[in-house]
């Protein structure tokens, strides 16, 4: 995610895409590829490597249970955040029904939702009408 020294792992190919104009220069491309997501609104890739070599992982979206589930949110949460992005908001009482809690569990959930996991922007001041939608900006950052 930083700058770094860069090596072709198969020089043919590499040469071939700087001849053709796919590569400007070298060491630049994770860095052009994290921009270019960035501007397109999608969620920044992840790379790793291991003893097969280096790779590259696009996610369109990344409002699905397993990615949610590994920032360390709850089954509730999950759930809720896929109903969101599904719905285009929730409410409390929407949360209360579609996870069977209490009150005070769906309002501590969806603060922790807002605050602690930024995943939710909330949408007015206080009582029934409070709402929350998905804090778009934060998420298209994950990923990191």
């Amino acid at each position: 995610m930083t700058k770094h020294p860069s090596k072709a792992y198969n020089p043919d190919i590499a040469n071939a895409l700087f001849r053709s104009g796919y590569i400007e220069s070298w060491g630049r491309g994770t860095l052009k590829m994290m921009k270019e997501c960035e501007l397109a609104g999608l969620p920044l890739p992840t790379y790793f490597y291991d003893m097969l070599g280096f790779f590259v992982e696009f996610r369109k979206d990344i409002y699905n249970e397993k990615y949610l589930s590994d920032l360390g949110l709850n089954e509730r949460q999950v759930k809720s955040i896929v109903f969101t992005n599904e719905k285009g908001t929730i409410d409390n009482k929407a949360y209360q029904e579609i996870n069977l809690v209490s009150k005070r569990t769906a309002t501590n959930e969806l603060s922790e939702l807002v605050e602690k996991f930024k995943l939710l922007n909330k949408i007015g001041f206080r009582g029934a009408g409070i709402y929350y939608e998905l804090n778009r900006a934060i998420m298209r950052q994950m990923g990191q």
